[in-house]
C-alpha cells in the first residue's frame, strides 16, 4: 500500500468537507453537524485503516490524541467568543483526518512546520487571514445596509457615538421575530425594566445572560453571552416570555462572521506553505 495515497486522501477529502462548510458558512450562517460528524468519522477510520496495515498504532492514537486536545483547545476558545460551536467542530474534525504535519515527495510539498501539533498551525493560520474577510465582510454589509445608503452622515459622521452606535446596529444586526428563532442565532442588547424576566433568565442559567443597562429608561437588558449563540432552552424561554407579553415579539441578532472560509483558507495556507507564525518569526530572525 501507497501510504503517500492514503495521505493525499485524507487531504483531499478534508479540504472538500472545508470548502462545503465554507458555502454552508456563507449562504446559511452555520456549519451542518453532519458534516463535521462525517469527516471525523473519516479520520478515525483512515487512520485505523493505515494502523491496521502498517501495525503501529500511532496512526489512531495520534488522531484520537489530536481530536480531543483540538477540540479542548477550541472549546475554550468559543468559551472566550472568538468563534462558533461548528467552528469548533470543524477544526476537531480537521485534527481527526491529519494529526500530523504534511510531507508528501511527489508533490514535492514541504511546508513549514511548527512545534505543535499539525491543527495548531491551522488555527493559527485562520486567526491570521479572518483579518481581511472581516474587512470585507463589515464593508459589504455596510454598503447594503439602507440605512447608509439614505443617510450619507452616518458615514460622515462614523466617529460620533451615535452615529457609529446607529451603523453597528443596523449593519451588524438584524430584526428577527421570536418565533423564528433558532438554535445558535446570538441575541443582541434587548431591554427591558420586568424584574421578572431576570429571574427567568438567571434561573434557566444558559447562553442568554441579564446586565445592567446605563439607559435612563430601561433598567436591565439581555443578551447573548457568547458567540456560541442561544441553546434550545434559550429559544423556548424567550417563545414563552413572548406568548405572555413580557417580552416584544421582535429581537436583535447579531449577524455572524462566516470564520469557516477563513479555516479553510488556514488549511490551505498549512497544507501548501506551512505554519504562518513560523515563517513570519523565521523571516524576522533572518532580517535581525
Amino acid at each position: 500500500m501507497s501510504f503517500s495515497n492514503v495521505f493525499l486522501i485524507q487531504i483531499t477529502v478534508t479540504v472538500l468537507f472545508s470548502i462545503v462548510a465554507s458555502i454552508y458558512d456563507v449562504k446559511r450562517g452555520f456549519v451542518p453537524d453532519l458534516l463535521n460528524y462525517l469527516l471525523i468519522a473519516f479520520g478515525l477510520f483512515s487512520n485505523l485503516i493505515l494502523t491496521f496495515f502498517t501495525g503501529n498504532v500511532k496512526f489512531i492514537l495520534a488522531s484520537f490524541i489530536s481530536m480531543v486536545i483540538t477540540y479542548a483547545i477550541t472549546y475554550l476558545l468559543w468559551k472566550l467568543h472568538l468563534w462558533g460551536g461548528g467552528d469548533v467542530k470543524l477544526f476537531t474534525s480537521i485534527a481527526t483526518v491529519i494529526p500530523f504535519g504534511v510531507n508528501l515527495d511527489f508533490l514535492d510539498i514541504f511546508p513549514l512546520m511548527s512545534f505543535y501539533p499539525f491543527t495548531f498551525s491551522v488555527i493559527v493560520n485562520s486567526i491570521l487571514v479572518s483579518f481581511p474577510f472581516l474587512v470585507v465582510f463589515t464593508t459589504r454589509r455596510i454598503l447594503k445596509n439602507n440605512s447608509v445608503r439614505h443617510n450619507a452622515d452616518l458615514l460622515i459622521n462614523i466617529f460620533n457615538y451615535e452615529s457609529l452606535r446607529l451603523l453597528i446596529r443596523t449593519t451588524l444586526n438584524k430584526t428577527v421575530k421570536v418565533k423564528d428563532l433558532k438554535e445558535g442565532m446570538i441575541v443582541n442588547d434587548y431591554s427591558f425594566n420586568d424584574e421578572h424576566i431576570c429571574e427567568l433568565i438567571s434561573d434557566l442559567d444558559k447562553n442568554l445572560k441579564v446586565y445592567k443597562s446605563h439607559d435612563d429608561d430601561f433598567k436591565y437588558y439581555f443578551k447573548s453571552q457568547s458567540a456560541g449563540g442561544i441553546t434550545m432552552e434559550d429559544v423556548m424561554l424567550l417563545k414563552v416570555m413572548c406568548a405572555q407579553n413580557f417580552i416584544l415579539d421582535t429581537v436583535y441578532v447579531k449577524l455572524g462572521f462566516p470564520f469557516a472560509p477563513s479555516i479553510m483558507l488556514g488549511l490551505l495556507i498549512a497544507l501548501s506553505y506551512g505554519d504562518l507564525m513560523m515563517l513570519i518569526t523565521k523571516n524576522l530572525v533572518l532580517v535581525v
